[in-house]
């Protein structure tokens, strides 16, 4: 479990260093004029800096009192960074109050900002508390594929079997590379009777 959550760390100050340098990801959009899988933008400098130094304290006993001592910057990329500590929190209702501040196209981006900070947690197979945070992008983000997934795979575990199915067969509608994904989403749903 330690090295789960070193893992977590380093990819958190890896996000950090990557964007106080200024790297962007390839903004390209995927086939079809869909969002591209990580949002053209990527949080830079004091935001940046912000979420390095906040990041151990989102979770549920200090995020509502760090943010009224340190809150975040006022940019897009504070506001996005913050929504991310409260969802990281399991505060999921709180960070949709803040993304749903933002204007239009800044939803969505905000809410791949919130995914790319909590992907890891769900990659480390914790689906179930990744899940509500994935549900979260999916309501802003509708064909992020890998949020589906991960939606889907967690409400499989907490038993919800129509609404698993409903992320996993949205999911293979807009994901179908042959590999462990697609694999793990069909023996899902064949489980599932669907």
């Amino acid at each position: 479990m330690r090295k789960l959550y070193l893992a977590g760390w380093i990819f958190v100050l890896l996000m950090a260093w990557a964007g106080v340098r200024g790297t962007a990801p390839d903004p390209t959009p995927t086939p079809g004029g869909a969002h591209p899988e990580t949002p053209p933008f990527t949080p830079r400098g004091e935001a940046a800096s912000w979420f390095a130094t906040m990041r151990p304290h989102c979770n549920p006993v200090e995020v509502e009192t760090r943010h009224r001592f340190a809150p975040p910057p006022g940019s897009f990329d504070g506001v996005a960074y913050s929504a991310a500590c409260w969802a990281l929190a399991g505060r999921v209702d709180r960070a949709r109050e803040i993304i749903d501040g933002l204007d239009g196209e800044r939803r969505w981006q905000a809410a791949g900002i919130v995914f790319n900070l909590a992907h890891p947690v769900a990659d480390a197979g914790d689906d179930r508390s990744a899940g509500p945070i994935m549900e979260l992008v999916v309501e802003y983000w509708p064909d992020h594929y890998m949020a589906l997934y991960h939606a889907g795979m967690a409400r499989l575990g907490l038993g919800d079997r129509d609404a698993a199915r409903d992320y996993l067969e949205r999911f293979l509608e807009r994901y179908d590379v042959p590999d462990g994904w697609t694999s793990s989403a069909r023996a899902a749903l064949e489980d599932l009777g669907g």
